[in-house]
Formats: structure tokens, sequence, C-alpha cells
């Protein structure tokens, strides 16, 4: 009976988070308004937290923001700013992460090494919309897996607080590589998580299948604009 109890509770969460991946809109953050609100919403997330201490611009960036390898990425439900994730993805021939700021004696030499590592970073949520959707967390990281497929990774980060790690271990599989580090503009440091794409794809896929996607979906995100040359080595097949 706990058993049966435990698959139909993972079913409902399947569904739930289904259905609100249908009902969000991802919106790369292209315009200086479409970042500004994010860099708002940062703030305010961060402040709530107790990451940051107060600013009078209370708005919340940094130069990696402006990286060529970067994308930000709003997450709207019914046109409301819900969450954003920022997403770095590191070749050799770009190998900027926000997490080498920490962490370079470990990923450097993977870089180096010819590996393609998808570096999620500020994650935030808008607090209203959070506690009326409990999904939104499997939601906003899913733009971390289709970053992942579409640039064909080999490793997927997690740079999270200690209390954070619970949910990248038991949702993707994620292994602690590095105990908390302090971590520049931020108040509380932060542990360095891995998670093997290639070798953990299909496993997730299958206990998870809201983190599927098309290869068009995947195209909308992350492909360049038109005569705008991309910064990372586009994958042969996406």
């Amino acid at each position: 009976m706990v058993a049966l109890a435990s698959v139909q509770t993972q079913d409902r969460l399947i569904d739930r988070v289904q259905r609100l991946v249908e009902k969000a809109d991802y919106r790369r953050a292209d315009t200086p308004e479409e970042r500004e609100a994010i860099f708002r919403l940062r703030y305010r997330a961060y402040l709530a937290e107790g990451a940051i201490t107060p600013n009078e611009s209370q708005s919340f960036s940094d130069p990696l923001d402006d990286q060529p390898n970067a994308t930000t990425v709003g997450v709207y439900i019914d046109g409301e700013l819900a969450s954003s994730i920022r997403l770095h993805v590191a070749t050799h021939l770009h190998p900027n992460l926000p997490a080498l700021n920490v962490f370079s004696d470990l990923l450097s030499p993977e870089i180096a090494a010819g590996k393609v590592i998808v570096d999620p970073t500020r994650f935030v949520a808008d607090k209203v919309a959070s506690r009326q959707y409990p999904e939104l967390c499997y939601v906003t990281t899913r733009l971390a897996w289709l970053a992942s497929e579409y640039f064909a990774a080999h490793y997927l980060l997690a740079t999270v607080r200690a209390e954070h790690q619970a949910f990248y271990r038991r949702t993707f599989g994620h292994k602690l590589i590095c105990e908390p580090r302090h971590y520049p503009s931020l108040t509380k440091p932060i542990s360095l998580m891995a998670l093997d794409f290639p070798l953990n794809r299909e496993r997730v896929l299958a206990r998870y299948p809201f983190f599927r996607s098309t290869t068009f979906e995947r195209r909308m995100l992350f492909s360049q604009p038109k005569g705008v040359e991309t910064a990372i080595p586009m994958p042969k097949a996406a």
C-alpha cells in the first residue's frame, strides 16, 4: 500500500507539472525592459532570503549577465513574470562560467579537456507565484535541462546553498562535488553539484517526462537571432 501511494503521488506530481509547463511561457530576456524586470525580481528574491544586502536601485545584476555565452530566460504565467533562470554554456572556446569564480580548480580542467558544461544560476521566483504554483521550481529548472539537450552538455551543474542540495539530488541525481565556498556578491556560501548528463538523461526522462522537449522549443530559446553570430558552437543535432 505504501508503494502504491508513492506511485500515485509521483503520478500526480507529473500531471501537475505538465499542466504548468503547458500554461507557462518561456521568454528569452532580449530587451532592456525584460532584463530589468528580471533583475528586479532577483533583487526581491535574494533580499528576502538574506542573500544580498539592500541597494538603492532595487535591482540585482552582474557582468556575467552580458557574457556572450549567457542566456537569461523569464517564465511567465498569465502574462506575469513568475520566475527566471540564467544559463551559461562553457566550451573550450568560450570557457566563462559563473562557477569558475569559486570552483575553477575543479571545472577548468574539464573545460580544457573539451567538456561542454551548462551552469544554471540566478534561479529566482516571485513569492506569490511560488506559493500559487508549487511546481514552479520544476518548470524553471526544466530550462537548464533543455539547454543541456540543445548544447549536448557533458555536465549540468548546480551551484547552490546547502539547503537546496536535496532538490537537485532528488530530482536530477546531482552529486556533491565540493562543499560550500564563499561566492562574490552573495552573503551565503554555495556548494558545487554536478550531473553527468549523457549518463543520466534517460533515467531522468523516464521518471519525469515533463523534462522532454521538442527541437522547435529548444531552438526558439537558444538559437541566435538572424544575423547574430552565436558565441557557442551549435551541436550537430539538437
